[in-house]
C-alpha cells in the first residue's frame, strides 16, 4: 500500500441487557502502512507537526512510548507468529496536535497479500493499553464471514465488567473496511462497529472532515464522556478502574477452539 487511505466511517455502539443505550456517530479515521514512505498532503504529516499528522510513538507499546511496526513484529517473534508481508494501521489520526484511540487495528498480511491476523490495540480513558491478537486456527486467511473470540483481559469501561469475551468480525476490501466487535454475548453486553469507504487522503478532505467533524479524537473523547453520563443518569452500574486487573503481558491470543 503506497498511499494513505482516509476512512468517512460512521461508529455504532449499542448496550445489551437491562439498561439500554446506543448511539451512532460519524469519525474520521485513517488507514496506512507505516512502514511504506509515502507521499503525503500538505496538511498531513508523518512523524512530524500538522494540522492533522499520525506518529509512530502512539501506537505499538504504551501510548506515547510506542515503537509503530517494530514493536509489532517484535511481539510475533516472542509469541511465534509468522512475520507479516505487510501490515496496515487503521486508526484515528493527530489532528491540531491531540490523538486519542479506543482500539486502533493491525491488518497482517501474508506473502499471497491474504489477511491472516489483525491486532486489535485498545486503549482506555486512563491510559492502560492492551493488544488482541486475532486469527483463525493455523491462520487461515481471515475471511469478512469469520468470528473470532478472544477473552477479556483489560477494564476498558467502567459501566461494563472485565469478565467475557469479545468476538471480532473483519472486512477488508479495496474499497472499504469494516470491524464487528460483539461484547457479552453470552450475558448482554454491547456491540461495537467501524465501517466506512476507503479514498485517498487529500488536503480537500482533510479541510472537509475539520469542517463537518472538527478536532478530531479530541471530539470523539467528549462524546465518550457524553455516553458515560448517560448511562450514569440511567444508574447503570460504576465499577472504578482502580479495582481493575492490568495485564502482565501487552499482547494476548485468541480463545482456541
Amino acid at each position: 500500500m503506497n498511499r494513505i487511505d482516509h476512512i468517512a466511517g460512521h461508529t455504532y455502539h449499542g448496550r445489551k441487557g437491562a439498561i439500554e443505550n446506543a448511539f451512532r456517530y460519524s469519525v474520521d479515521y485513517i488507514l496506512l502502512n507505516p512502514e511504506a514512505e509515502v507521499k503525503t498532503p500538505r496538511l498531513f504529516s508523518l512523524d512530524r507537526a500538522n494540522i492533522v499528522n499520525w506518529r509512530k510513538r502512539d501506537h505499538g507499546g504504551a501510548p506515547g512510548k510506542g515503537q509503530g511496526a517494530a514493536w509489532l513484529r517484535d511481539q510475533f517473534t516472542q509469541l511465534g507468529v509468522s512475520q507479516p508481508a505487510t501490515l496496515t494501521l487503521l486508526t484515528q489520526p493527530r489532528v491540531l496536535g491531540h490523538v486519542f484511540n479506543p482500539v486502533s487495528f493491525w491488518f497482517c498480511f501474508d506473502e499471497d497479500d491474504q489477511l491472516y491476523a489483525v491486532v486489535a490495540e485498545v486503549t482506555n480513558t486512563f491510559g492502560t493499553r492492551h493488544s488482541y491478537l486475532c486469527h483463525n486456527p493455523n491462520f487461515a486467511p481471515i475471511q469478512p464471514s469469520d468470528r473470532i473470540v478472544a477473552d477479556k483481559l483489560m477494564h476498558v469501561s467502567p459501566f461494563q465488567k472485565i469478565e467475557g469475551s469479545y468476538t471480532f468480525r473483519f472486512d477488508y476490501r479495496p474499497d472499504k473496511v469494516g470491524v464487528w466487535i460483539d461484547y457479552g454475548r453470552e450475558k448482554g453486553g454491547l456491540i461495537a462497529t467501524l465501517s466506512g469507504p476507503r479514498a485517498p487522503l487529500s488536503d480537500r478532505t482533510i479541510l472537509w472532515s475539520l469542517v463537518r467533524r472538527p478536532f478530531g479524537a479530541r471530539r470523539a473523547f467528549f462524546l465518550i464522556l457524553w455516553q458515560a453520563l448517560k448511562l450514569k443518569l440511567k444508574k447503570a452500574r460504576f465499577r472504578p478502574f482502580r479495582h481493575a486487573p492490568v495485564p502482565n503481558h501487552p499482547v494476548s491470543r485468541i480463545r482456541e477452539p
